[in-house]
């Protein structure tokens, strides 16, 4: 089930390319010994051991890097980190400066503006329009049961939420 679930988020990030003339395939060593230059946007799979491009893509590799507006399906053995991104983020830490939409699943997973789903053993959202499930959870822009049940509290064990 996970294989097939992984399968159809892969071909579903693979299929929604949106710029016809953006290369299909990044291989990088760093963001700055690559096939293509860490501004060109890719618009398909990224293999790397440090990448770092803006896309619309399945990214593979030890530490994945996305600038701008990006989505697709990021699993970094290490740390996924993105300015904006939508999509999924499977990797020990996921971070995104600025906002994230989708599911962050790690064991640190960090966002200044979150809306979906974050699961790890640490997960912090300055704003948050979702679900943390993990072992400490922080939502500053919840107050500590004010508004229960919309809203749960700031730092809270196993679950947290804000809507």
């Amino acid at each position: 089930m996970k294989k097939l679930i992984l399968l159809s988020v892969l071909i579903a990030s693979v299929a929604g390319v949106k710029a016809a003339d953006a290369p299909f395939f990044q291989a990088s060593l760093t963001p700055d010994i690559a096939i293509h230059s860490k501004t060109t946007e890719i618009s398909g799979i990224c293999l790397s051991i440090w990448g770092e491009n803006p896309q619309s893509a399945f990214a593979l590799g030890f530490v994945n890097g996305s600038t701008g507006d990006s989505q697709g399906l990021a699993w970094g053995f290490f740390v996924n980190y993105s300015d904006s991104y939508t999509g999924v983020d499977l990797a020990i830490v996921n971070w995104s400066k600025q906002k994230f939409v989708g599911l962050q699943w790690g064991m640190v997973n960090i966002a200044k503006e979150y809306h979906g789903l974050q699961m790890g053993l640490v997960n912090y959202a300055e704003n948050l329009r979702g679900v943390q499930l993990g072992f400490a959870n922080f939502a500053l822009n919840n107050p500590w049961f004010k508004e229960f049940p919309d809203k749960l509290a700031t730092g809270f064990p196993f679950v947290n939420w804000s809507f």
